[in-house]
C-alpha cells in the first residue's frame, strides 16, 4: 500500500539497549539473529516490552480524578468483563483474562471508560495477579472514597500452560473487597450480577 507510514513513539536509547539484549538472547538459545525472519525481531521485541510495561509511567489515581463527577447515586455500579493482559513477573510470560469491578458511590461517580484505563495502567507492568487485583481495588477506594469496592479477576497464565505444570485449562481467580462489599449480602449480589447475562 503506497504512502503507508507507521508511526512508533519509543525511547530511542532504551529501544537500542533492549534490542541488543534480545539479540544476545536469540543467539544464545541457538538461533541466528542475522537470518531474514529474525533481523528486526530484537527491535520489535524491545518495543513490545516497553509497551507491555508502560503502566509505570501512568498515574492511575490521576486517570480517575480526570473524570470524577458529583452525583447523589448510592447503588452499585458494575463494569464487568474488562479484558486484562499482563506479564507475570516470575517468567515474563503473559497472563490474561477478565476483571469485574464494582463500586458504590459516596458523592462522586467516575467516567466509566476510566475504570478499564486504571486496569491497563496497573496491568502494563511486571505483575502477579494477586497484587494486580488489590492495586485496582485500592486505587478506586483511595481516589473515589466510595462506600465499597469489589474486584474479581479470572486469568489464564501461560507460565502454567506453556511450561512447568502445563495445565492448559486452568484458570486463576482472585478477589478483593472493601467497605460494603465485605458484607455477605452485598458481595453475593455482586457475584450474582457479574455471573448473569443481562446483555
Amino acid at each position: 500500500m503506497s504512502g503507508y507510514k507507521k508511526l512508533d513513539e519509543y525511547d530511542v536509547v532504551n529501544t537500542e539497549k533492549i534490542s541488543k539484549i534480545y539479540k544476545l538472547i536469540i543467539d544464545t538459545v541457538g538461533e541466528d539473529s542475522t537470518r531474514e525472519g529474525l533481523l528486526k525481531t530484537p527491535e520489535r521485541a524491545a518495543k513490545a516490552i516497553q509497551f507491555l510495561t508502560s503502566g509505570h509511567s501512568l498515574d492511575p489515581q490521576e486517570i480517575l480524578r480526570s473524570a470524577m463527577f458529583k452525583e447523589d447515586y448510592k447503588q452499585m455500579v458494575i463494569v464487568k468483563d474488562i479484558e486484562v493482559y499482563s506479564l507475570c513477573e516470575h517468567h515474563l510470560l503473559p497472563f490474561f483474562g477478565k476483571v469485574h469491578i464494582a463500586y458504590i458511590p459516596n458523592g462522586h461517580i467516575v467516567g466509566l471508560s476510566k475504570i478499564p484505563r486504571v486496569v491497563d495502567a496497573y496491568a502494563r507492568r511486571l505483575q502477579v495477579q494477586e497484587r494486580l487485583t488489590t492495586e485496582i481495588r485500592d486505587c478506586i477506594q483511595d481516589t473515589l472514597n466510595p462506600i465499597g469496592v469489589a474486584v474479581v479477576m479470572e486469568c489464564s497464565h501461560l507460565c502454567m500452560q506453556m511450561r512447568g505444570i502445563q495445565k492448559q485449562n486452568s484458570v486463576t481467580t482472585t478477589s478483593a473487597f472493601t467497605g460494603e462489599f465485605l458484607k455477605d449480602t452485598t458481595r453475593k449480589e455482586f457475584i450474582s450480577l457479574i455471573g448473569s447475562k443481562l446483555h
